[in-house]
C-alpha cells in the first residue's frame, strides 16, 4: 500500500501517480490478456506500405541510431550541462562530481539491451554489478528518470548504487521517481533538524551517503519505522511532520517531480503546473526548451507567458499520440503526424483520421475531458501551481546557465493559458468550448 506503488509487467513498469496503490486497495493482483491474433485491417496492403514506410523513415534517423546505442542512460550528461540536473530536493541545477555518472559510465556496467514488443531501438540497457559494496545488484535499467532519482535528490555519485536501488523498486513495484524525491525531501529535513536520528531509525542522512537510500527503500516497502510516513509521498508525509516540512515537499497536486529543473526550462514546469496528474515530464513534454525542438516553434526556456501556447501545443500532442500507443521517443527519430493518420485511416478505413487538424481535436478534446474529471473532484486554479520553492528561491546552477532563475509569473502565465484553452480564470473549461468539442454531456 505505498502510494506511489506502480502496476509491473516483467521488468517493465507503469510507474506514476500510484496505479499499483489503486490496485492493491480493490485486491486486485494482476490483469491478465488472453486475445487471438485476428485483426482485420481495412486495407491490409496499403497499410503494410504505410508500414515500411515508416521502419525506413525510424531506422534511417541519425536520433534513432543513438536512441539505440544509448536509450537514456546518457541524458544526465546533458542536463547537467545546461543546469537543468535537480540536486538537493531542487536546490541546485548540476550535480558535483557529474563525471562519474556520465553514460560512459553506465555503458562499463552494461550486460545487455531490452526493448518493448517488435521494436528495433531495444533503447533499455541491462546493467550488472560485478564488484564492491552492491556486487551482484541487476537491473533492466537504469534510465535517465532513474539514474537521477538517485542521485540528485541526495547528492551522490555512485552508480552502482543507482542500479541497485533500480532493481529493489522493480522487486518492490514503486515508482523510482517518486521514491528517490521522498528520500531526497527526507534527507533535506534531516539537514535542518526537522528529523533526528531516533526518527531516522539510526539512519544518518547525509548528503552522498547512499547506503543509507538503500535501506529507507527497503523501509518504505516494509512501511517500517520511517519508512511508513515516506510511503505516504511527500506531499502527505509532510502533512504528518509538520514542523514546516510542507516548505519542502516538492510536488504538484501530490505528485513529485521529475527530473528536469523548471527554473531552466520553464515550459516543461508549466506543463508540471497545469497538467491533469501533477508533475509529469510524459504528460506534456517540453522538447523545445530541452532539445531544441522547432515544433511548433523554438523557445526561450527561460520565457514564462510567452510559452502559454507552446505548452497547450506540447500537451494536447501527447494526448494523441497515445491512442496509438506511440513511443514517446519515437518523435525525434522521424515519426510525422501525416504518416500516422493515414496508417490508422488504412487501418479503419476512416478519411477523417488523415487530417492532422482532426487529429490535434482529438488531443484537445483528451485534455478537456481529463480537465472535467479534475473540476469534478474539486480541483481548481489553486491546484495547478508549482513548488513554493521554485517560486521563490533563486536556482543555483554551479556554473551552468540559468544561475539566479525563478519562476515569476506563474499568475500571469495561467491567465494566458485558460484564456487559450477557453476556460475560465479558475482553470474551468467554458460551456462554449465543451460543445465546441462535442463534450457539452459532461
Amino acid at each position: 500500500m505505498v502510494k506511489y506503488a506502480g502496476i509491473f509487467s516483467d521488468r517493465r513498469s507503469a510507474g506514476r501517480c500510484g496505479t499499483g496503490a489503486v490496485m492493491g486497495s480493490k485486491n486486485l493482483k494482476a490483469i491478465v490478456i488472453n486475445a487471438q491474433h485476428n485483426i482485420q485491417l481495412y486495407n491490409p496492403q496499403a497499410y503494410n506500405q504505410l508500414v515500411k514506410e515508416q521502419v525506413n523513415l525510424v531506422t534511417g534517423n541519425k536520433g534513432f541510431q543513438n536512441h539505440k546505442e544509448w536509450g537514456t542512460t546518457s541524458t544526465q550528461d546533458f542536463t547537467n550541462e545546461i543546469g537543468i540536473y535537480p540536486v538537493r530536493n531542487f536546490r541546485y541545477g548540476r550535480l558535483d562530481g557529474r563525471e562519474k555518472i556520465i553514460g560512459e559510465e553506465y555503458r562499463k556496467l552494461r550486460t545487455g539491451d531490452i526493448g518493448c514488443y517488435s521494436c528495433p531501438a531495444r533503447c533499455g540497457k541491462v546493467h550488472t554489478v560485478t564488484y564492491g559494496l552492491y556486487n551482484g545488484a541487476h537491473s533492466e535499467g537504469p534510465e535517465y528518470e532513474t539514474i537521477w532519482a538517485f542521485t540528485g535528490p541526495i547528492e551522490s555519485t555512485s552508480i552502482e548504487a543507482t542500479i541497485a536501488a533500480d532493481q529493489l523498486c522493480d522487486d518492490y513495484g514503486m515508482d523510482t521517481i517518486s521514491t528517490g524525491n521522498t528520500i531526497g525531501f527526507a534527507y533535506e529535513l534531516y539537514e535542518n533538524g526537522i528529523l533526528t536520528k531516533k526518527d531516522t531509525d539510526g539512519l544518518e542522512l547525509t548528503y552522498g551517503n547512499h547506503e543509507a537510500m538503500i535501506a529507507l527503500i527497503k523501509k518504505i516497502a516494509a512501511r517500517e519505522g520511517i519508512g511508513n510516513i515516506l510511503a505516504e509521498g511527500t506531499m502527505r508525509a509532510a502533512g504528518v511532520i509538520g514542523k514546516g516540512a510542507e516548505a519542502y515537499a516538492i510536488h504538484v497536486k501530490g505528485l513529485e517531480l521529475p527530473a528536469y529543473e523548471p527554473r531552466g526550462a520553464k515550459s516543461m514546469g508549466f506543463n508540471y503546473a497545469t497538467s491533469a496528474i501533477g508533475a509529469s515530464h510524459c504528460y506534456g513534454y517540453a522538447a523545445q526548451d530541452i532539445w531544441g525542438a522547432i515544433e511548433p516553434r523554438p523557445t526561450d526556456r527561460f520565457a514564462e507567458v510567452e510559452n502559454a501556447d507552446v505548452v497547450i501545443y506540447n500537451q494536447d500532442e501527447t494526448a494523441w499520440k497515445e491512442t496509438g500507443i506511440i513511443c514517446g521517443f519515437a518523435g525525434g527519430w522521424g515519426w510525422v503526424a501525416d504518416l500516422f493518420g493515414k496508417m490508422l485511416s488504412a487501418a479503419r478505413g476512416i478519411d477523417q483520421y488523415t487530417d492532422n487538424n482532426h487529429l490535434r481535436r482529438v488531443g484537445e478534446r483528451i485534455t478537456n475531458l481529463e480537465r472535467m474529471f479534475n473540476v469534478r473532484e474539486g480541483f481548481n486554479r489553486q491546484q495547478d501551481t508549482l513548488p513554493q520553492r521554485i517560486r521563490t528561491e533563486p536556482l543555483i546552477t554551479r556554473g551552468a546557465p540559468g544561475d539566479g532563475q525563478i519562476v515569476r509569473n506563474q499568475d500571469e502565465f495561467l491567465d494566458r493559458y485558460y484564456e487559450l484553452r477557453g476556460w475560465s480564470e479558475e482553470g474551468i473549461p467554458s460551456p462554449q468550448k465543451l460543445d465546441e468539442l462535442g463534450l457539452g454531456n459532461i
